[in-house]
């Protein structure tokens, strides 16, 4: 059976698209964060969870702080790029719970009410959500800079509180010259898949 995607967007969304190194200076808008947002809050995450926050990064002062933050091979990168977002876990996303899974409102406390809880399931599901987000970078026609090579902590003190903790910082915009490190290596479906 093949996909009923077109092969065009198969290969915008996952065969051609790689992490970008270098970005051209075209502003990424708000109206693209939008619509990017738009189309992947309809992810799926475990009772409707969705507790990935953004945070975007866009005046030179917030940019400055965030830079300071990250791995020295990452700082030229995430300095140079239009937009960065900040992606995190919200670990109070339960609040939220009633509104978003209103078949089952006493949700937020029968499964939710300790912490350690929350935060396990709000780190699964916003990694979820963050899949989504670079995968709708794409679809904008955006190339994206997931990154993981920041410290942590620092980047949490610095732009959230204690109850977010961070995935990753995302570089946004479009891909500039030699943006692309060559394709690395895949699994094989034989490696991957196991049928019992």
């Amino acid at each position: 059976m093949s996909l009923v995607l077109d092969p065009a967007a198969q290969d915008l969304l996952f065969r051609e698209a790689r992490t970008a190194n270098t970005f051209t200076d075209e502003p990424v808008t708000d109206e693209q964060v939008r619509a990017i947002y738009d189309l992947v809050k309809y992810g799926p995450t475990s009772m409707n969870q969705s507790p990935l926050r953004v945070t975007l990064v866009r005046s030179p002062e917030a940019r400055e702080r965030l830079v300071r933050h990250m791995a020295e091979g990452n700082q030229p990168k995430t300095a140079a790029a239009p937009l960065a977002a900040i992606l995190s876990a919200d670990n109070e996303f339960h609040e939220e719970l009633p509104h978003l899974f209103p078949h089952f409102p006493q949700a937020k406390d029968a499964v939710f009410a300790e912490r350690p809880v929350r935060e396990g399931s709000a780190a699964l599901n916003a990694a979820l959500q963050a899949a989504y987000f670079i995968i709708g970078v794409r679809a904008a026609g955006l190339a994206a800079g997931p990154m993981t090579g920041f410290d942590f902590e620092g980047v949490r003190k610095e732009f959230l509180d204690d109850d977010h903790t961070p995935l990753m910082v995302v570089n946004i915009g479009r891909p500039g010259p030699d943006a692309w490190f060559p394709r690395s290596p895949r699994l094989d479906y034989e490696q991957v898949v196991t049928t019992v």
